[in-house]
């Protein structure tokens, strides 16, 4: 728990030297490319099944990796009558999936991560043999073959196992080719659409000022998009139409105050602009020790009794001073922290005091717990 508290105290403490920097710089110049993406723009999911051979007796035994193992050897030209025949461990069923990215044209490569299905052990040494890669309507949009990069080992022997990383997903880099190309389409005949990477209405606002000003006519139609006029003499070039709205710099405004809190790990990120109403907080705890000892019961001489174990528990119960702070309205960042250490609070502690902050609405941020 101190190891956690120190970390927690580190956090908030580089957040702490960063407010004053933060609150003298109100917003931060950024390009257009880097907070907005083009509507239609976008990346394409494509799955297949396939097999893994040339595996060290560290496949799997599925029924259905036999199965699939004499259908693909029928399609070579192989004659086998029974699928029992094709010996186990050596194969493995996986699936296969990738990320094909916008304008990808036929011929290009992409990496391919290659997943086991059934139980098999490890997929370390083996080669995915070609597998097709459709996208969610059907279609053939890539095919996968290649030796699978694992990144790990593991080993078993006399009933024990050890492994340095998880051995059953492996990569195969630029093992899948694009066999069609990728059609994205870039607006419609007079304009475009601008989605922001992370919606928000003032920023949407600003960046179709600064388009309206320095190029073409802008509208922000949401707080996550802007339709953009593509001016005439643009309208048969657009990638350069496109390049100068990419590198137009706009005033980004500062985020929503934010307090995010991971509970598995006990760390808490309070952003600067997280303020508080009037409040009143107090701290305090019970600590339950619980300890269980083993005895034995020996009956008495003659009593014709059994000797048995028996578990006894010593319980001890330690309650702490409690303590109660007052915090004033629109205290700030430093202000908070300052005073949940005052009060000596650990990391469970603060999220739990923040939690309580939020519901009662004396905390004016977003809280999120991942």
């Amino acid at each position: 728990m101190l190891k956690k508290l120190i970390s927690t105290t580190l956090i908030i403490a580089a957040l702490l030297f960063n407010t004053s920097v933060s609150d003298a710089i109100s917003e931060q110049v950024v390009r257009i490319k880097d907070i907005t993406h083009i509507k239609g723009v976008r990346e394409n999911q494509v799955v297949g099944y396939g097999l893994v051979v040339g595996l060290q007796n560290t496949g799997d035994n599925s029924r259905h990796t036999q199965m699939t193992s004499q259908q693909m050897l029928q399609n070579l030209g192989t004659v086998i009558d029974q699928s029992n025949y094709i010996q186990k461990g050596a194969t493995a069923a996986v699936i296969v999936t990738a990320t094909i990215p916008p304008f990808a044209k036929n011929g290009d490569r992409v990496d391919v991560t290659v997943s086991a299905m059934a139980d098999a052990k490890s997929l370390q040494g083996g080669v995915l043999v070609q597998t097709q890669l459709r996208a969610p309507n059907g279609e053939i949009v890539a095919v996968a073959q290649g030796p699978l990069s694992v990144g790990g080992a593991s080993a078993k022997a006399g009933g024990s196992s050890s492994r340095t990383s998880v051995t059953t997903t492996g990569r195969v880099p630029n093992g899948a080719i694009v066999e069609r190309d990728i059609i994205s389409a870039i607006g419609d005949e007079t304009s475009l659409t601008l989605l922001l990477d992370k919606a928000d209405y003032t920023l949407a606002a600003q960046v179709a000022d600064v388009i309206n000003k320095n190029v073409t006519e802008a509208i922000a139609v949401d707080g996550g998009s802007i339709r953009v006029t593509i001016p005439q003499r643009y309208r048969t070039d657009r990638i350069a139409f496109i390049s100068i709205l990419e590198n137009i710099r706009v005033n980004a405004p500062r985020e929503k105050a934010k307090v995010i809190i991971n509970e598995r790990t006990g760390t808490v990120v309070i952003g600067a602009d997280a303020k508080l109403m009037p409040a009143a907080v107090a701290h305090g705890g019970i600590t339950v020790n619980i300890q269980a000892f083993n005895d034995v019961s020996q009956p008495a001489p003659f009593s014709q009794g059994q000797t048995v174990g028996v578990t006894n528990a010593q319980i001890e119960i330690e309650k702490k001073e409690g303590s109660l702070i007052e915090m004033k309205a629109n205290s700030t960042l430093g202000e908070l922290v300052n005073a949940l250490n005052s009060i000596g609070v650990t990391p469970t502690d603060l999220i739990a005091i923040l939690q309580a902050l939020r519901m009662s609405g004396s905390l004016q941020a977003d809280l999120q717990i991942i």
